[in-house]
Order: C-alpha cells, then structure tokens, then sequence
C-alpha cells in the first residue's frame, strides 16, 4: 500500500506531520529515563528517534514490516534495536517493555486488535500501550484535503480514498484497544499545524506514490490527475498557508 518507498520519500509525505506528532505523543505518555520502549510499526523513525532523545539509545526498540524502512532506521540511530516483522507477531518477549506506541500504523495493520494484542503482551503490568489515527470520521487527517480533492472530480465509485478505511478502524479504535485487552483507556485528539510558503510545497509529495493517497493518485489516468491537481490548488491558493492535521490518540495500560 505504497509503503515500499525510500525513507526520505515518507519524510518528504508523511514525515512532515508524523514528526512532530511524535513530539507530543511522547510528551502525552510520559516517556522518562529508565524505562524501556517499543515503537511498532517505526516507518522511518519519527517516534524513535524522539524516544531516543528522552530515554536513550539502548532503551529504545523498533519494528516495522518495510524492508527500506528497517534499514534507513538502523542508519539513522544506530544503536537501536531495529527488527524487521509485524505487528501480529511481535519476536519480543512478555511482559519486555515499559511503553509501547503505534504512531499512525493500526489501519495498516493485517489484523488491529491481534496487532494490539501483541503490545499488551510485551508491555509490563502497568506499562502504557498508545496507538493513533488521523482522524477522518471528521476529515481533519493530514491527507484530507486531498481527498476532498478527489471527491470534487473523480467520479464514484472511484474515489474511495484512505478515508474510508482510516473512519471505519477510527471509529472502532477503543474496541479494537479492549479487544486487544487493554484497561483504562483514555482518548485525546492532537492537532499539528505546519506552515507552506507555496501550493507545490505541499502538493509535490503527493507524486511519490507514498501510502494510500500516492497510490490512489498514481493510478489515475492523466487527465483526472491533471484535475485533482487543479481541485487542491484551488482550495488552497497560492500560499503562504497553514495545515492542521489532527490524530486521535488513546492510551491504554496493560494489565
């Protein structure tokens, strides 16, 4: 689902808004010397690398199923243990870590409540497990205005988009959360904002055929291309401009 891409080509997509994101989750959970941490599905490292500036290098664990991802990780920090697997199938023991996340990964996963369920076994008694989502039941995800792009011109049934899968595992999140046997949930929304001097600052990710939205576009033919182009720069203006991007967050403990 468009993931198989560079490192810098997530940053350059999704990188943008996921870092700083990654700043506040860690700020929401507590992250402090001491503990020890697990960042499943790392994609290209924005959670580990600022759990590594709060809790060190060698207390700091991540996994995630890309191969591109995997090694551009292991380049950037080394020293972090960095594994190539699945959610669903945690290689860690129980009961190992004292904070586990899952920044923006549980729509992609094979089977959420299973992959949920894997970071509440390898969380310690007491640990917090986190996991979020853009949040599109209300089209504040930071694709969304892409999106919007694409209903304006592309003719149903075709334009599906992410929206669609990120509202349905959105609106299931805390279930799947105490399904996975999560206790004490505590949801939160978390708004990014980030600034574009121009339309083509943001819109040129958008032709790196990175995750759903890159995918969806890369296999539109020439003309509606041309048109969900025009659709977004007419939303948006010339710029300068800001865009907020906005993740439900829940926290659970393990019991």
């Amino acid at each position: 689902m468009g993931f198989d891409v560079g490192a810098d080509a997530y940053d350059r997509f999704m990188g943008r808004f996921s870092r700083p994101l990654a700043r506040r989750l860690v700020e929401i959970v507590g992250a402090r010397p001491g503990q020890q941490a697990l960042d499943v599905g790392c994609g290209s490292g924005a959670v580990t690398e600022r759990l590594v500036e709060v809790l060190g290098i060698h207390a700091v664990h991540a996994i995630d199923p890309t191969v591109p991802f995997v090694e551009a990780v292991r380049e950037r920090l080394p020293g972090v243990d960095v594994r190539l697997g699945a959610a669903e199938s945690l290689p860690y023991d129980d009961d190992a870590f004292d904070l586990v996340v899952a920044n923006l990964v549980v729509p992609f996963m094979a089977d959420p409540a299973a992959g949920i369920g894997q970071m509440r076994r390898v969380a310690r008694p007491g640990a917090s497990v986190v996991v979020t989502v853009w949040d599109h039941v209300h089209d504040r995800g930071a694709a969304s205005m892409f999106w919007r792009a694409v209903r304006d011109v592309v003719p149903q049934p075709e334009a599906v988009g992410e929206g669609i899968l990120m509202a349905a595992i959105e609106s299931r999140l805390e279930a799947l959360c105490e399904e996975g046997g999560l206790r004490g949930l505590r949801t939160s929304d978390v708004t990014v904002t980030l600034g574009f001097d121009s339309f083509e600052q943001w819109w040129d990710p958008f032709e790196l055929s990175v995750g759903p939205a890159g995918d969806y576009y890369a296999g539109l033919d020439d003309e509606l291309r041309v048109a969900v182009r025009a659709r977004a720069a007419e939303l948006f203006g010339p710029g300068p401009f800001d865009v907020a991007a906005t993740a439900r967050v829940v926290v659970g403990t393990a019991p």
